[in-house]
């Protein structure tokens, strides 16, 4: 039956059908940041794209959000396989991880990161979001499958710089188009590992540049397009933030798609294989009763905040108080790492992380396994589980602290950084069988298995 696809596209913006007045993706003081107008700077959406291999769905779902909390992930999903019998591998669902997107529970923490209590309206959105994105993927399932050819090519842009100083500035922008019967695109899926924060701050609801490249593809070529996110957790968008940067970043990322849609790339025959594995991350705790008192003690320290942290220090010293109290000690993340590879005389393998994949593993990947006409590197897929740092982001490299990292030199031990916000009670494990190994031999494992 060959290669066909089918599309869909619908709008998650709060409005009076679905209030929540809070955006979400920077840590706020007490009592959020709340949207200043109805109408969106514009409207944010889930897109799903199928892509049918000989008849056999397989599905490719963003969101416009920070990301997807293990809550909603866990509640989407089930529904979704049970509409096409998919495996849990034949599924992929990413946020694009904009910064101007509604607060949702868990991910970032909502009293932790902006200081809200009542979660009345972002538990009824949560809620209704999961049934948009089942909606979006019932949607695609039942439009026009279009026959296509795949083809796919690496095109270039350099808006993207390391934010730490490390030497990977992300420049790889993958385009996988779907070509009709007379070569016409009908879907461009691209991809870009860069920080969504062009526009900054803001008080409208927004997709920011990965939505203005998408609606700049759309307006351009009539082809559906799809933004997915790279491995860009230490990457940021260079200039300074604002509205106008965040559209002339979307425009320039857009502009170098339709570039590339204008030449095929190489050719992708199919069929399609996914896998999906778990794999926890250690977290650097030691659980005895003895040094649970110290870490106890090292965050009573920190409640007044004398190191003049953001006020989200404080609120998560306060939670991780009541944890050690309560009990509730977790020594490691719950994570995955997924895999698709779309078979052609050179065949093309997608990986997916659950996390803030920084650049060096997008770095590594390539390295050791073909470079970037071979393997595509993501984050940001499945449920949220943190920032995912490599080595670097921990003594010796880095002797000041890390936001990346998760950890702070007022009390190195404990969680600070990044894993304050996600609600973490310390960081990973930083060397030999920590974070980074561990991530290494689950996306090893997996890209070696087909």
């Amino acid at each position: 039956m060959g290669l066909s696809v089918s599309t869909a596209k619908v709008d998650i913006t709060p409005s009076s059908a679905a209030p929540n007045p809070y955006l979400g993706g920077y840590g706020t003081d007490d009592g959020g940041r709340e949207a200043s107008a109805a109408t969106p700077f514009a409207p944010i959406y889930v897109r799903a794209v199928v892509l049918w291999d000989g008849g056999s769905p397989n599905l490719l779902l963003t969101a416009d959000i920070l990301a997807f909390p293990v809550a909603l992930h866990d509640a989407a999903l089930p529904r979704i396989l049970g509409l096409a019998g998919w495996g849990a591998s034949d599924v992929v669902l990413q946020a694009t991880h904009t910064h101007n997107g509604p607060v949702l529970v868990e991910t970032l923490d909502p009293y932790i990161s902006y200081g809200l209590t009542d979660l009345t309206e972002v538990t009824a959105y949560g809620a209704w979001l999961v049934d948009r994105v089942v909606e979006a993927a019932q949607q695609a399932l039942a439009a026009p499958q279009t026959p296509v050819t795949l083809d796919y090519q690496v095109l270039t842009q350099t808006f993207a710089v390391n934010r730490v100083g490390l030497p990977y500035n992300e420049t790889d922008v993958p385009l996988l188009t779907a070509r009709g019967p007379g070569g016409e695109p009908v879907a461009a899926i691209f991809g870009y590992g860069c920080h969504p924060v062009a526009a900054g701050l803001q008080t409208l609801y927004d997709g920011d540049y990965p939505a203005g490249a998408c609606a700049f593809v759309e307006d351009s070529t009539g082809a559906f397009a799809m933004f997915v996110q790279g491995a860009g957790g230490d990457q940021n968008p260079r200039g300074a933030a604002s509205w106008s940067l965040r559209d002339q970043w979307g425009d320039s990322l857009g502009s170098a798609v339709v570039r590339g849609l204008d030449t095929s790339g190489r050719t992708l025959t199919g069929g399609i294989s996914t896998v999906v594995q778990g794999l926890t991350i250690p977290l650097d705790i030691d659980a005895s009763p003895g040094n649970l008192a110290a870490v106890r003690a090292d965050y009573t320290n920190r409640l007044p905040n004398p190191a003049g942290f953001p006020p989200w220090y404080r609120r998560h010293a306060e939670t991780m108080i009541e944890r050690i109290d309560q009990g509730q000690i977790a020594t490691g993340v719950p994570s995955a790492v997924q895999r698709w590879t779309i078979d052609g005389e050179e065949p093309l393998k997608i990986v997916w992380a659950s996390g803030e994949l920084v650049s060096g593993y997008a770095v590594y990947l390539r390295a050791h396994f073909g470079g970037s006409q071979s393997v595509w590197v993501c984050g940001y897929a499945g449920a949220s589980v943190c920032y995912i740092p490599t080595a670097e982001f921990f003594p010796p490299s880095m002797a000041q602290g890390s936001y990346e990292g998760g950890w702070d030199t007022d009390f190195a031990g404990i969680a600070g950084g990044s894993m304050t916000v996600y609600s973490c009670l310390g960081h990973f494990v930083a060397g030999g069988a920590g974070v980074e190994s561990t991530m290494i031999d689950a996306f090893t494992q997996i890209l070696d298995a087909g």
